[in-house]
């Protein structure tokens, strides 16, 4: 076992059955997931995988020692998209985490990244998200080599994006455009509300506990686990508040334009009939 599922949306499988939270995830497995879905991965390292919609994705590498955060990660993407939050191996060794796909290497350096794999075009796109330099948490700048044989292209600034192509070096980084973060964004849109949604509060508590025993069977610490389980709750709740205020809005929307409707029928009606009672006069002065 190699980590756990923390969320899910729509449908996602490994090699053998549909996946749900709080299943296992073990070394090998191919998690796919199809149109409009997408899961979070919580590994034993507490590096953070999210696979967009559409994806197919292998857990290919996985050697992790929890006593002295030592390892190695491999994913290899075959199409869709992949996000990545790196975890202790990566702090540890920041070569250590890398992600494969079809036109050559990501090599993450301790950061957080998003690429998509577009298999019909042949191209890879990768956007570097963060943290930046000054970052207030103290934090290792992020950053992403993007490689192949043919040459290679360092995303080292918030933000920063390239493509490659089957059979070319990586484009210069350049400034992601709002369009093109849009389409980044638009692969993970099904897990906003996919955070143990329709759980019952003893399910939840029966994931909490088999994702804490499953930790502490991989060798970590009482305190390291309450800080995993912790972060893991305080990132459903945010996704639930996200999830309300968000229909709040589209209730205050819907209103908002049913009394439009309402009144631009009200004020066409009275139009029409100031008109009737203009042409009633006018046929009695002619009259």
């Amino acid at each position: 076992m190699i980590g756990v599922i923390g969320a899910v949306s729509g449908k996602i499988s490994n090699n053998s059955k549909i996946l749900k939270t709080g299943d296992k995830i073990y070394l090998g497995d191919t998690i796919l997931s199809n149109e409009n879905s997408a899961a979070q991965i919580l590994l034993l390292d507490q590096s953070t995988f999210t696979i967009g919609s559409d994806s197919s994705v292998v857990m290919d590498t996985f050697i992790y020692d929890p006593k002295n955060n030592d390892g190695k990660i491999v994913a290899k993407v075959k199409k869709g998209s992949l996000k990545v939050i790196s975890g202790l191996v990566s702090k540890k060794n920041p070569d250590n985490l890398s992600v494969e796909v079809p036109e050559g290497t990501l090599g993450s350096r301790g950061t957080e990244f998003q690429t998509i794999v577009n298999s019909k075009a042949k191209e890879t796109r990768t956007l570097l998200i963060g943290p930046g330099k000054n970052n207030t948490l103290g934090l290792r700048p992020g950053a992403v080599l993007v490689s192949n044989k043919f040459g290679n292209t360092m995303l080292n600034k918030p933000y920063d994006f390239t493509k490659m192509k089957q059979g070319s070096a990586p484009d210069k980084a350049k400034k992601i455009t709002k369009k093109q973060l849009k389409q980044f964004k638009k692969k993970m849109k099904a897990l906003r509300v996919a955070k143990l949604e329709g759980s019952s509060k003893e399910e939840k508590k029966a994931i909490r506990k088999e994702i804490k025993q499953s930790l502490k069977d991989q060798g970590f610490e009482k305190e390291e686990i309450k800080v995993l389980i912790k972060e893991e709750v305080q990132k459903a709740k945010e996704e639930r508040i996200a999830k309300r205020e968000e229909a709040k809005s589209e209730k205050k929307a819907k209103k908002e334009a049913k009394q439009a409707k309402k009144k631009e029928a009200g004020e066409k009606k009275k139009a029409k009939k100031e008109k009737a009672v203009k042409n009633q006069k006018q046929k009695g002065k002619k009259k």
